[in-house]
């Protein structure tokens, strides 16, 4: 099947929000807002998307990712986060610059070329921010971690995947040393959403709320 750029990158958006909804229905709102572009124009894409069967779409409820949409949608997924550690890995580029080149990228590559990167990288799990690498044949890995903020208070974690990867965001997490695989420990979190204290590699450091639950990580118990 014949597909478009745009096409790709819809299908991307949708299994992304179907994900964060945990498997409800994508509003065209929603979908529009994620693709910036305006209503009218994403409810024209999910019209034809579910013409050429990628999605189920239902007036007032929304869409879903049918099995050939979903794996599409991770092929996509699988070669914009290999290509991301080639670029931070291969070429010498930092994790806040690897996105944008990677999105442009995604759509070239042949099969055989995806195949070369991930056995040149050993056949890695998981991108730069900590994202998981789909598998070869469309698998998504599972993974348990939890947000920073939600972890108790006194327990030992390693973090593991950055959700925001805004280029600012990243430098700002790098300069703190918060940065996939480092070992943390939560010591203490104000009421209301207020500060989170981290230990970090031996150093205490404060973060904001809204940054400890854009970081994820596991018990190292």
């Amino acid at each position: 099947m014949s597909r478009s750029t745009s096409v790709e990158d819809y299908l991307k958006a949708i299994y992304k929000l179907e994900t964060a909804s945990e498997g409800e229905g994508v509003s065209t709102t929603k979908l529009a807002k994620e693709m910036n572009v305006a209503n009218a124009s994403a409810t024209n894409m999910v019209k034809r998307l579910s013409e050429m069967g990628l999605v189920n779409y239902e007036s007032y409820y929304g869409s879903n990712l049918t099995e050939p949409g979903k794996k599409i949608a991770l092929e996509m997924i699988r070669h914009h986060r290999l290509l991301e550690l080639y670029l931070t890995e291969m070429m010498g580029y930092s994790w806040d610059e690897v996105h944008d080149e990677a999105e442009k990228l995604e759509h070239h590559i042949s099969e055989q070329f995806e195949d070369k990167i991930s056995e040149l990288l050993d056949n890695p799990k998981f991108d730069p921010h900590g994202d998981p690498i789909p598998t070869k044949d469309g698998k998504m890995p599972e993974l348990l971690l939890l947000p920073v903020s939600e972890i108790e208070d006194d327990q030992k974690h390693i973090l593991r995947r950055v959700k925001n990867q805004d280029p600012e965001f990243l430098r700002y997490l790098e300069k703190l040393g918060l940065i996939p695989g480092v070992e943390i420990r939560v010591l203490g979190k104000e009421p209301f959403e207020g500060p989170v204290t981290l230990e970090v590699e031996g150093e205490k450091i404060s973060v904001g709320y809204n940054i400890a639950k854009e970081l994820y990580a596991f018990s190292t118990v």
